[in-house]
């Protein structure tokens, strides 16, 4: 993996600071699901699996035991970090002229980290090769409740979902959209050719859908990451049974010596690298309460 060098800038001798860069998106997760306090390491949450029932007693009549059951899900931690190289050089140019690019690399970073929430608890991939990981278990792809998108009928699939969900005994709080869903549903339009839901503009920062919570990111088909198509357009569910926070986050930070990424020391190299990690606790209480929207086979 090549480190990044001065060269790769054409520095004007007068320069606009900041960079320019495609818009990327984070967590849907992190939005429908707020982050839980967690200690580090490998935790277990308790589920009523069996709530109690109470009874109706006669005068004088005797009282029954009340059955309860509980069964425990895993919350396991997932260490995800971003290293990246580039030259003594950048460092002086970035110093010097105000270029951004540093700043920029570790506001990069952030979203990265941000993104694997999504890439790890829904696909289960390790997001650098976008290829699933043994070292996940079960993400929100594994539910095997599922609903196929019918033409561009977004809405009934929406609805669908929701009626999986209820009929499973859970409440549909909110609704995690690739962009192309969104878009979808923002183009939708009745017999006499107008919007139905022309308050959602083109869908893209849509937050609210048939009074659910609605966060839309890439990170839900990740089709930035893994070849072939997912073909997951959404998930809908009670986001309460996706369990995460953060059990140790260490912010981007300079690294000047040693090698830590395996290409070579680097000082030898002139180098510096920007490195950022994280620790995710991530669990499914219940797959039960989650909801697929996929596309029709082609």
């Amino acid at each position: 993996m090549a480190a990044l060098i001065s060269s790769d800038f054409e520095i004007p001798a007068e320069i606009s600071q900041g960079i320019f860069e495609k818009a990327q998106k984070g967590s849907t997760l992190a939005q429908l699901s707020g982050a839980r306090p967690q200690k580090f390491g490998k935790q277990q949450v308790w589920v009523l699996t069996s709530p109690p029932k109470a009874e109706l007693v006669g005068e004088a009549g005797q009282k029954s035991p009340t059955p309860t059951a509980y069964a425990h899900k895993a919350v396991n931690p997932f260490k995800l970090q971003v290293t990246m190289r580039f030259s003594q050089e950048v460092q002086w140019a970035d110093e010097d002229v105000q270029i951004g690019v540093l700043q920029d690399l570790a506001s990069n970073a952030s979203i990265a980290l941000g993104r694997a929430l999504d890439l790890v608890g829904i696909h289960k991939i390790n997001p650098l090769t976008g290829t699933v990981s043994s070292l996940v278990k079960e993400g929100l792809v594994d539910t095997k409740q599922s609903v196929q998108l019918a033409g561009t009928k977004y809405d009934e699939a929406i609805e669908a979902a929701a009626g999986m969900i209820i009929s499973s005994g859970y409440v549909p709080s909110g609704i995690a959209m690739d962009p192309t869903l969104s878009f979808g549903l923002s183009t939708m339009r009745d017999a006499n050719g107008r919007k139905i839901y022309p308050e959602i503009g083109f869908g893209q920062n849509l937050t609210n859908f048939a009074g659910m919570t609605a966060a839309v990111s890439d990170t839900v088909s990740a089709k930035n990451e893994i070849t072939p198509d997912t073909k997951l357009l959404g998930i809908v569910g009670q986001f309460d049974a996706f369990r995460w926070g953060v059990q140790r986050s260490i912010g981007a930070h300079l690294i000047e010596y040693g090698d830590p990424d395996g290409l070579g020391d680097l000082q030898r190299q002139n180098q510096i690298a920007i490195r950022a990690e994280i620790v995710y606790g991530i669990g499914i209480m219940d797959q039960a309460a989650f909801t697929k929207i996929v596309k029709a086979e082609e």
